[in-house]
This record gives C-alpha cells, structure tokens and sequence, in this order.
C-alpha cells in the first residue's frame, strides 16, 4: 500500500470512528438520569422497547438517528428528534417501527419530530410495510406549537396518513406504554389494533388538571383514561397488557398471522460476497474532497462477487451506468466518476462534472432498467454540470433536463448513497431527497450544498466587498482573509453530513461498509410493493 492510500484509510477510519462516537451519544436519548427514571416506573427505554421487538436488533436500519442533532438547544435539544424509527424484522416479517422517546421531553413533539414521524409514515406508505407504533408521548412541544401544529406537513397530517394507510390495507399497530394525550389520542384508534399497558399507559383528549379547568370535574388521570377504562369500558383499546413486555410479546404475535404479500418481483439470488476487499474502501476514497480517484474501484468493492456490468463504458465517461447485485438484488448503478477522463476527440473532462454526453448515458441507463424492473442505486460524488460557452451552445440544459426528468418519472425504487460531494443541480439528477428515493443515506465523508464552501465563500466575499466598497470601507489584504475564513468556516458547518441529517435530508449517516445492508434491505422493502404505473418520460426534448 502506498503513503496516499494510508493517509485516506487513517482520516476515513477516523471519521467512522466519530460516527460511532456520536452515536453512542445520542442514544442516550435524555440522558442517563432519565433512563433510570424511566426504569423505575417499571418501563423500558424506547430503544428497549424496539430492540425487545425485532427479530434481531443488529440487523435492523434506523432511519434519522441523527435528527434533531445541534437543534432546538434553547430548548435542551431533541436527540434523534425524540423518536426511534427502524426497519426491521418481526416473527421474520419486515416492519418499520416507530417509538416515542419518553427520556426526551417526555416524548413530546418538536416541529423536527414530526417530519421524522412522516418519513417514516412516507416509507411504510411507499413499500407497504406493516407499521408499528409504540407511544409514549406527552404531545406537542408547546414552547413551539406554531411550528409543529397547523401546518399541512406539521401533527395533523400523521392521523391524516393514517386513514389513508387503512384505506391501502397497510397494517398498522399501536402500543400505549405511556402518556397518549391530546390530538395524538387518535392514533391508536386510528390504528388497526392497539393495546394499552396497566396502569402505565393512558389516552386522553385532556388529562386530568386540564378536566378540572375546563369544567369542574374532578378526576385522576387513571380513571379518565387508564388501561381499564379503555379495554372494559370505551372499547378504545383492543388489549390489556401487564408491563412492556407483554404489550410487545401481544404485538408479536399479532405480526406472526399476518398473510404474505403480494411481491414486486424484483430478482434476487444467492448472496455473494464481494471478491475484492471491502476495507480497501477507506483508503480508496480520497481524504481530500478534490482528489480524484476511480469510482470502478468503489463499486466493485460494495456489489456481489465485484462484477460490474457496464453499459456504454466508453461514452459519457464522467458518469459510470452499468448493472450489477447487491445482496443477490439485481441493480442498475449510476455513479459519478471522479477521475478526470479523455474523450474520443482528445478532450479532458473533469471528473465529478455531469456532461452532455453522460446525462444522455444516465437518461438512456434509467429508461432501461425501468423497462426491465431493475431498482436503481445513485453514487453520488458530483460537483454539478459543466458550465461555459461550450456546453451552453452544446445543450447542456436540455441534457441535464432529460436526465432530471428520467429520475423524476421512474417507476422503479431507487436508492441514494452520497459518497463524497453533492452539490447544486448534480444532487438532483444523481436523485437528491426531492426526487424520492426510498433511502438516501450519505458516508461520514459526505457533503451537501450548492456549492463547495471554498468556492462559496469566494463568492460570498466578492458580494460583501462590494458592499464594504460602496460604502466607502477601504479592504485590506487582513481583512479580506479574516471575511474569507469566516464566511467559509460558517458554510462549511451546513455543508456536514451531520447538518444534512439533523434536518433529515438524509436518512443515515452509515458506516461505507454498512452500504450493501442497507441497500439490501430497501429493496426488500421494496419488493412489498408492486409496480402500478408505467414508465412514462411525457413530454421530453430530445
């Protein structure tokens, strides 16, 4: 191995290990006091209560760990958005599980929880996965109840997704293991079954002290609403059950007679290994976000047995298309290549540019693994579109459009690993998270924005010049760097992977050598839901 090879494995290696760090915290959720407090009124944690749950804990995701992550600290933080999501298995049946997070809040709803709250909706929706509610909530977060409660994609819209996953026949289950007030007392209801733990959990429209001021009525918060009213008297829940434990064991085995589905038909066979060394990715994948390196080199060591199948290799180099599987899926990749490359005309391009040619490459790829039901994976380490007079007149635009539109319009799921840089128009057309893929995850080595925070910065600082210049401020060669740095240095937090997945732009940040888990078990998902629509570019210039 060579020097450049270590210096990438030592600072790939150590952001995996900050990864880890970071993760480790958050699962704290409140933090250790309130764990124990927890355990002292005889409940599990939320991660408890989920690990209990599925099948095998280790081989689950979990979708937005780092939600919430360096927001709302005026208010004491939202670790993980003071909600657990993961896709896992149940009785062998793959589930998405959603636990409030009592330790934080006490379960309460920060405008960021309900985003969460709707990914994972959006994601049981979209692959007709059985859901899994565990309650244990005190409401919305009052202190910012205008950003949390009126709004078409704030509180309301979980109860409104609810009946619409009834009406798609998508199980859904809920577990009152705690408080399950206000508005949030519609969910289990309007869940197909819900159970209630005794004398922990409780459902009510307005606890007791809010009773009492409302219209005199004195009542303790067990007798409005507790186990026993709700399963002897209202009907509300459909089971009594002793501590977590039983609630879980019940909903266990509720998920172990649910019949089979029906199956996308996505092919799979045997699981291979890949013949090349996976750890080899960390001293492939340069420490400088500038470097070049070859994507071939990535690839072959993330699919099964390292082939790489590649469609149109010499044409439209910048963009790599070509089939291959993951896990014993079949799948078509599209990646950036970040090697600056030749041409048949002796021109250089840039690697990590989207061109004319390699958008025509991805938009024909896309149309043909459509065609052939082939989910898609998008590896995306890509600066944008070539910009000047030469790609203007060659139709750049018109290019990238088809390529965007191709990625907008396709049918079959698609997946989105951010490798290294994801900036401007080239996050869209490599699919971004506004063009749906069903997982988008980044490495600790992402980075997110328009632009990079070099380049940023140097525009930024032209524009600030010029306004110190017009108002007659002299810029001297110190301060010019002292605005430089400190303008880079603030663009350069919001380009982290960590910003990205705090606001949930990302679903994960994952370990390079987790990728084949997680694109394995998306797919999986996938394979719940079977096309309904054909492919179809409508209207496209060509």
């Amino acid at each position: 191995m060579d020097i450049k090879f270590n210096k990438n494995e030592d600072h790939n290696k150590m952001l995996v290990s900050e990864l880890k760090k970071r993760l480790v915290k958050i699962k704290l959720g409140g933090g250790q006091a309130r764990i124990d407090k927890q355990h002292a009124q005889g409940k599990m944690t939320a991660r408890e209560r989920v690990a209990y749950l599925l099948d095998s804990d280790e081989k689950s995701i979990e979708i937005g760990a780092f939600v919430g992550d360096g927001m709302y600290e005026e208010h004491g933080g939202c670790p993980s958005g003071g909600v657990v999501v993961k896709i896992g298995h149940i009785k062998g049946k793959q589930c998405i599980v959603v636990a409030n997070d009592a330790t934080v809040k006490a379960g309460a709803w920060f405008p960021i929880t309900g985003k969460k709250n709707l990914r994972a909706q959006e994601i049981a929706m979209e692959n007709k996965l059985p859901i899994i509610y565990l309650v244990d909530s005190a409401g919305v977060y009052l202190p910012m109840q205008d950003e949390i409660f009126p709004d078409k994609e704030n509180f309301g819209r979980i109860f409104r997704n609810n009946a619409i996953m009834s009406s798609m026949g998508i199980t859904q289950i809920s577990a009152v293991m705690g408080s399950c007030v206000a508005g949030g007392a519609y969910l289990p209801i309007m869940s197909d079954e819900a159970l209630i733990v005794n004398k922990t959990g409780s459902i009510f429209l307005a606890g007791s002290y809010l009773v009492k001021a409302a219209i005199g009525e004195n009542i303790d918060n067990e007798t409005l609403g507790g186990a026993t009213t709700h399963c002897e008297i209202s009907g509300v829940t459909d089971y009594k059950a002793k501590d977590d434990k039983d609630a879980l064991d019940t909903i266990k085995n509720i998920i172990d007679k649910i019949g089979d589905f029906d199956r996308a038909g996505y092919s799979r066979t045997k699981t291979v290994k890949p013949k090349l060394d996976s750890a080899a990715l960390y001293g492939i994948l340069p420490h400088q976000r500038t470097d070049q390196y070859d994507m071939r080199e990535i690839i072959s060591r993330m699919v099964d047995n390292s082939d790489f199948e590649e469609y149109k290799k010499e044409y439209g180099q910048t963009i790599l298309t070509g089939y291959a599987r993951i896990d014993g899926w079949a799948v078509g990749i599209v990646a950036n290549q970040r090697k600056v490359v030749k041409t048949a005309k002796g021109e250089m391009q840039f690697g990590g540019v989207i061109y004319s040619d390699s958008a025509d490459k991805a938009t024909r790829f896309i149309a043909n693994c459509n065609q052939k039901k082939i989910p898609l994976v998008f590896l995306q380490d890509v600066t944008g579109f070539m910009v000047g007079s030469k790609s203007e007149h060659g139709g750049i635009i018109k290019d990238g459009a088809k390529m965007v539109n191709a990625v907008s319009n396709s049918v079959v799921p698609k997946f989105t690993v951010i490798i290294g840089n994801s900036y401007g128009a080239g996050n869209y057309a490599m699919c971004g998270k506004a063009y749906d893929p069903r997982l988008i995850v980044a490495w600790p080595s992402a980075n997110l924005a328009v632009m990079s925070g070099n380049s940023a910065a140097k525009v930024l600082l032209q524009i600030e010049k010029a306004s110190l210049k017009k108002k007659g401020e002299a810029i001297t060669p110190e301060k010019e760097k002292e605005l430089f740095d400190k303008i880079k240095n603030r663009y350069d937090n919001q380009v982290s992977p960590y910003y990205a997945a705090a606001r949930l732009w990302t679903d994960a940040i994952i370990e390079p050598a987790d990728t084949r888990k997680w694109i394995s078990m998306g797919i999986e998902a996938a394979n719940h839901a079977p096309i309904e629509k054909a492919f179809n570019l409508g209207v496209l210039q060509v």
